[in-house]
């Protein structure tokens, strides 16, 4: 009866705790950035005059980072230096939303694409995918799959196609110079995984260096928690806390085993 009743109280404190982790995710925003001008070098980028991101090369993609909801001042710049900011912008962030800021087009005229993402978990069996066109000097595309159906169709430089559900698998795709059957660039084994979110970034240059690549990102998996607001790592460290601390104040720690959890995040 008292390990029933440990049991019984354990699960109600988890309860309250992952109840008070989606308050204060509920209260975040996170944000991320993405390089993809093919001609930029290496970029820090700086919030509130504070540095954010470090020494994110072309084709990268950093973690997202959570913010309080408001209104930041963002700044890229050369890796190493404060000046000059080819970017400057003020991003309006709401509560318990992700974004993503994708540094497009050449340096001359390289300016922010800001995204807002929808991480949520796909039904069973199920991933969402999401294409992003940023090759500056790429026709408006379509994707597809090898001789199957169009996925994305006539997505224009800066345009973005809708989130889409698939079903969980490997994919062999296209990337069709839109309302043809011409293929710009194959891109084989793609793994689609179950209750996964991705964005498939098209970068490069299409009559140049560096080529056009397809450039995927994990957005949001099952073992990537949470979705949004707080971070992961204080997020179960709080959790283990309040339960570890309400269950010696009863008396009631009957016996911890580690768990052997292991937390990976983008």
């Amino acid at each position: 009866m008292k390990r029933l009743f440990t049991v019984g109280l354990a699960l109600v404190i988890l309860t309250m705790a992952l109840a008070s982790v989606s308050l204060a995710q509920a209260g975040k925003a996170r944000v991320r950035v993405v390089h993809a001008s093919p001609d930029a070098p290496a970029v820090d980028v700086w919030v509130n005059n504070a540095k954010a991101f470090t020494n994110a090369p072309f084709k990268g993609i950093t973690q997202y980072a959570s913010l309080d909801a408001g209104s930041y001042e963002v700044q890229v710049v050369p890796t190493g230096k404060t000046e000059p900011a080819v970017i400057k912008a003020t991003l309006a962030l709401k509560a318990g939303t992700d974004y993503t800021v994708v540094a497009v087009g050449k340096l001359a005229n390289i300016e922010p694409l800001v995204l807002q993402d929808d991480n949520r978990a796909p039904a069973a069996g199920k991933a969402h995918v999401r294409f992003v066109h940023a090759s500056p000097d790429a026709p408006a595309v379509d994707i597809a799959v090898k001789g199957g159906p169009v996925l994305f169709q006539n997505v224009a430089f800066k345009g973005v196609g809708n989130y889409l559900p698939v079903d969980a698998g490997t994919y062999d795709l296209e990337v069709r110079l839109a309302g043809t059957t011409t293929v710009a660039l194959s891109v084989p084994g793609v793994k689609l995984e179950q209750g996964t979110v991705y964005t498939i970034f098209a970068m490069g240059l299409a009559g140049g260096e560096p080529a056009l690549t397809a450039v995927p990102s994990v957005d949001s998996a099952p073992h990537m928690l949470p979705t949004t607001g707080a971070t992961t790592s204080n997020a179960l460290y709080g959790l283990a806390l309040v339960a570890l601390a309400l269950l010696a104040a009863g008396g009631l720690v009957w016996r911890l085993r580690p768990a052997g959890v292991t937390v990976s995040r983008r």
